[in-house]
């Protein structure tokens, strides 16, 4: 299986180090460390049999907790939590049944032990209206501080009301999905958000795309940070030159792309790292890459 656990924290490298060699003594793999600062935001990509991952996302959210105060956090990235999300993944020879399990034992763990709500999502949700983690995030969390304990928004474990540094965390399951972004170059926010609504699936843009725009002060640019939720039908390449034809069209060009953690590779077939203007080599973002290395 597969954790692709997301961390409020992208600036203190000491913590993050920290973190991860706490990840390392649970006996599950840490593939990558995603850090980005704008975003205050790190993603670690993790995987292991069931055991193995159920301690790696328990000790995570305690060290997250120790290590990071909400209060005084500050990052373009929405979030509810200083372990922000924890979503479980099938690989080859494990099932989505499994991963719920896995979510529902992590979920019961991290707010036993830690005293932070837990909001289950995707295929672990015991609501459908939870669902949509885009739904338990929104308003970030200033909004789920004004919702939690009200009807209808009772953590699923733990207390009914944010731990005062921490917050909150989502533990899910879910299919694989590819976390992309393109940075253009333009300032205009007005334009970002446009091209970035524009792009999702919801308004017409390609199957599964969700899409959200950003300032990114440290790279004085726009940024449409997407998740491609159906990778069997949107490719990465499809996806930027989607961004990149609806900033063209605005006489705008593309600066560059990243795709967050690891991407499997079915959905980086036909591209390049030259064609995608991608931050780095297309072959350190393959997931399958990284498996194969051991």
């Amino acid at each position: 299986m597969e954790c692709v656990a997301n961390l409020s924290e992208g600036r203190d490298m000491a913590a993050i180090s920290e973190m991860a060699a706490a990840v390392r003594r649970t006996g599950a793999r840490l593939l990558d460390i995603h850090s980005d600062c704008d975003h205050n935001r790190s993603v670690f990509t993790m995987v292991g049999n069931a055991s193995e991952l159920e301690r790696a996302a328990v000790r995570l959210a305690h060290e997250a907790a120790a290590r990071i105060d909400l209060r005084v956090h500050r990052g373009v990235h929405p979030r509810i939590g200083a372990l922000d999300v924890v979503p479980f993944v099938p690989l080859a020879g494990s099932t989505m049944e499994e991963c719920i399990d896995l979510a529902l034992r992590v979920g019961e763990r991290i707010a036993r032990e830690t005293c932070i709500p837990v909001f289950l999502y995707g295929h672990a949700a015991r609501r459908p209206d939870r669902t949509s983690l885009a739904v338990i995030r929104r308003g970030g969390i200033e909004g789920l501080a004004a919702r939690i304990g009200r009807d209808g928004w009772v953590p699923d474990f733990g207390p009914p009301t944010l731990h005062s540094s921490a917050g909150a965390v989502a533990v899910g399951a879910r299919p694989p999905l590819v976390a992309y972004n393109v940075c253009l170059e333009t300032m205009d926010v007005a334009l970002g958000r446009w091209i970035a609504m524009a792009a999702r699936a919801s308004n017409g843009g390609p199957a599964g795309v969700q899409a959200l725009a950003f300032f990114l002060e440290g790279r004085g640019c726009m940024q449409i940070s997407m998740n491609l939720t159906d990778v069997a039908a949107t490719s990465v390449a499809v996806a930027f030159s989607w961004v990149s034809d609806l900033a063209a069209a605005n006489g705008v060009e593309v600066a560059s792309s990243e795709i967050v953690g690891l991407a499997p590779r079915r959905t980086v077939i036909g591209a390049t790292a030259e064609g995608l203007r991608l931050d780095g080599r297309l072959a350190d973002r393959i997931l399958e890459a990284h498996l194969e290395e051991t």
